[in-house]
Order: structure tokens, then sequence, then C-alpha cells
């Protein structure tokens, strides 16, 4: 174990001051990843139950229960249907104003899902980078020691090469977990997004049944305003209000008009 760590804080050594900034990116990294997966976890281990419990209580008329249980339990599918019962408990509800608070809830809880990803994305471009440099440092390290002795000296390469191939390493070594890691993010954040669809979809069955069994009244509905109606020419043989007016002397007929 001791002879390990010699090694490895040999090899940081040899590495040059790259060495630091590659160091300091895998600390963020892995932070990033323990403070996701952890997030990510607490949001979807309780969609399946949170959801067949506030359907139970609904259907059973319990809307104060369903929403002490939508507030006792964290994710983004529970905030959306938080949002969405405490607007309808009181039996009145602008249907506008439901579907602006789903999206606005399901925006917020998305960017609160999405937090943190661009610093893995960010170490996982940044840090085979930053292993490059190096290389690109070591190197000339590397040649400026044969320009030195005016011999080239396998000796005298030998350090360039070393830090050149210390930091590419150390920065493949770094991107690799972290992309796999920001991938499946990606992924859990896809699931956690149709968990929340099943949320809204839910809601919204739960609002339709409530307003059929008259238990719900949607205000603000736009009522669509009743077309003409064509009445009857009056007597006499008068015209058509709805008709276009007769060609007057002065006017042109359509065979008459310019152009035809």
């Amino acid at each position: 174990m001791d002879d390990l760590e010699y090694n490895l804080l040999t090899l940081f050594a040899d590495g040059g001051p790259m060495m630091y900034a590659l160091v300091l990116c895998s600390l963020v990294a892995l932070g990033v990843i323990i403070a996701k997966g952890y997030t990510l976890w607490v949001a979807h281990r309780d969609t399946e139950q949170i959801l067949g419990e506030v359907a139970e209580l609904t259907e059973q008329g319990r809307m104060d229960e369903a929403i002490q249980r939508c507030v006792d339990t964290p994710g983004p599918t529970a905030a959306i249907l938080l949002a969405g019962l405490r607007r309808i408990e009181d039996g009145k509800v602008r249907e506008d104003e439901l579907e602006q608070v789903i999206n606005t809830t399901g925006t917020i809880e998305l960017g609160f899902l999405e937090r943190g990803l661009v610093i893995l994305a960010t170490v996982a471009n940044v840090a085979p980078l930053m292993g490059f440099l190096g290389t690109v440092a070591g190197m000339i390290m590397a040649f400026a020691s044969i320009e030195m002795a005016g011999d080239v000296d396998p000796t005298l390469v030998a350090g360039g090469i070393k830090v050149a191939l210390l930091t590419t390493a150390t920065g493949l070594l770094i991107a690799i977990p972290t992309n796999i890691g920001y991938n499946f993010f990606v992924t859990r954040i896809d699931k956690l997004i149709v968990d929340m669809e099943q949320g809204t979809q839910q809601l919204l069955g739960l609002v339709w049944d409530m307003e059929r069994r008259g238990e719900l009244e949607m205000v603000g509905r736009a009522v669509p305003s009743p077309g003409p109606t064509r009445e009857e020419p009056p007597a006499g043989g008068g015209r058509d209000p709805f008709s276009p007016p007769a060609p007057g002397l002065d006017e042109p007929t359509g065979k008459d008009r310019p152009g035809d």
C-alpha cells in the first residue's frame, strides 16, 4: 500500500503542473456524480407509490390527505400532483390556470433535475484537452532539451515524453467515467420526464372525473358566439341582406371590368 501511494505521488509529480488542474476536475466531477446520483434516486424512488396513493385517496374524496401525501413525498411527479390538487381542492378552477400551473411546475422541476449536468459535460470535454495541453508542453520540454544538448540522447527527451504520456492518460481517465455518468443521468432524467407525464395524465383524468360528477366547476372557458343566421328575404322581392349588392349603373359588370 505504501509503495502504491509512493508510485501515485511520483507519477503526480512527474506529470507537471497540469496534473493539479486535472485532479481538480476529477474532484469536481466526482462530487457532482455523487450528488446527482442521490438526487435522481430520491426523485424516482416513490413515484409509483405516490401515483397509486393519490389515485386511491382522490377516488375516496379525501383530497386533504392526498395533498398532504404529495407534500411529504419528494420528486417531480409529486410536485406536479401537488400543484394541481391545490388548484382544484376548493371545487372551482380556471381551465387555463390549471394548464399553466402544470407547465410551470414541470419546467421548474426539469430545471432542478438537469442541474449539474453542464458541469459534467464541461469536465468530460475539458479533461482530455488539458491532457493534450500537457502532452504539447511535454514535447516542447523534450525538444528544448535536445536543442540545449545539441544531440539526440534518449535520456534527455525521456522526461518530456513522460510528462506528455502522463497528462494524456490522466485526462482520458477522468473524461471516460465522467462521460458515462453524464449519459446515465440523462437516461434517468428521461425516465423521470415520463413519470411527470404520468402524473399529469392522472391529474387531468381526476379533473375530468370530478367535473363529470359535478364536484368541480371549470370557469373561464371561452364560449363560442353563435354564427350569423340567414334571414328570409322580405316580402315583395327584397334583396337578401347576405347577398352582395348589385352593381350600379356606373359600375362595370364582371365581363366589362378592366382585365377581363
